[in-house]
């Protein structure tokens, strides 16, 4: 029996596309294979989250579960073909071609779209049904000074991809597999009953379009295999936390020369100790003694980029004012060239141990408050 796919996710009927999205990721991340090895129920788990996403992602599939539950994704002999087993608005259903006058079929088309279904007769999608591969998600934590440089991070990881033996075709010699003689390759084969003529997936080819005759000892038909593999991912300087890098075509590998997803790099930074990051703005706080706050000098700094930098420090200044450092802060990740700017929150320091002459010096000062109002 399959899973609500709602109830995989742990999200609401009514949960938002961005809701669903965000409940996938999560889970996902969890019990992806390569986070725990040699676990039979993580392993299952993270299929029926990929199965739930599947038919939650799609507007069609997920109004036709909402309206027939699993019998939405029944096959044309009546089993349940799973989540991703099919889809019933494509190749995987009937087809009704009409013997009456346009106005009819007008009427049947339009009742269909109602309940959720797309197009029939004429429209429908012929040839060998084609599924892309899945998307993939990784994360990985860097510091603040990485996203400062940038850097090439890599990724190790096991997918499906293209057989390398028979080149995604399946067969024994690596050619693309004949086409089937009953169905001429459309898949699917036609059966008239009274007014109606359904079309129904093919039994000889399953609906495929072409029967192997001799499988690929390598994946066994199936045109993928599973391996380790290794990608080299570039972070771009000045990457913010949350980005997400998107390599278009580095996904699973589709089945039957589907196209393959995508695979995406979510970004998060650590805190770093030294510096708070703003936008492209970096805030660092530093204790300056109050003796050069009161007349003025100059500090040292060490900026992200491990530079010693000599920052005027105006006298009056006070304590919580920031000094502005422009052009020392984080490059722009859209603007090529582009820094942000450096801000120095003041402190002071307040020394604990004073010599007698210091603190004689100090007493003569504060007496001078007493002389001459408003020296603050």
């Amino acid at each position: 029996m399959n899973k609500n796919p709602y109830e995989v996710l742990g999200v609401a009927r009514d949960a938002s596309d961005a809701d669903i999205k965000k409940a996938y990721h999560k889970l996902v991340m969890k019990y992806h294979p390569d986070r725990n090895p040699d676990n039979k129920d993580a392993e299952e788990k993270f299929k029926e989250v990929n199965n739930a996403f599947d038919i939650l992602k799609d507007p069609q599939k997920r109004a036709a579960y909402d309206r027939f539950g699993d019998a939405a994704f029944a096959n044309a002999n009546g089993a349940g073909a799973g989540f991703g087993g099919g889809n019933p608005f494509g190749n995987g259903g009937f087809h009704f071609n009409m013997g009456g006058g346009a106005g009819m079929e007008d009427i049947l088309r339009e009742a269909m779209r109602g309940f959720g279904f797309g197009d029939f007769g004429g429209g429908a999608q012929r040839g060998t049904p084609q599924r892309g591969g899945r998307d993939l998600l990784d994360e990985i934590v860097i510091d603040l000074k990485d996203a400062y440089f940038g850097k090439t991070h890599t990724v190790k990881f096991s997918s499906n991809v293209t057989c390398e033996k028979c080149h995604g075709n399946g067969t024994a010699d690596g050619k693309p597999a004949p086409v089937c003689t009953r169905c001429g390759g459309s898949g699917f084969v036609q059966t008239r009953q009274g007014f109606f003529a359904m079309e129904t997936p093919c039994p000889e080819c399953n609906g495929l379009g072409h029967k192997i005759s001799k499988k690929c000892s390598e994946c066994d038909g199936t045109g993928v295999e599973h391996k380790q593999r290794t990608l080299e991912v570039k972070i771009p300087a000045g990457i913010e936390d949350g980005a997400r890098l998107r390599l278009a075509g580095q996904g699973e590998a589709g089945a039957n020369g589907g196209p393959a997803g995508d695979f995406y790099l979510d970004i998060r930074i650590r805190p770093d100790k030294r510096f708070e990051r703003r936008g492209n703005d970096l805030i660092m706080r530093m204790d300056v003694p109050f003796t050069t706050l009161a007349l003025g000098g100059e500090i040292e700094i060490e900026t992200i980029d491990d530079k010693k930098l000599s920052v005027k420090v105006p006298n009056g200044t006070q304590v919580g004012e920031r000094l502005r450092v422009r052009g020392k802060g984080m490059p722009s990740v859209r603007r090529a060239g582009s820094f942000g700017d450096l801000y120095i929150e003041i402190g002071v320091k307040i020394p604990t141990k004073l010599t007698d002459k210091q603190k004689k010096i100090l007493t003569e000062f504060a007496d001078t408050k007493s002389e001459k109002k408003g020296w603050f």
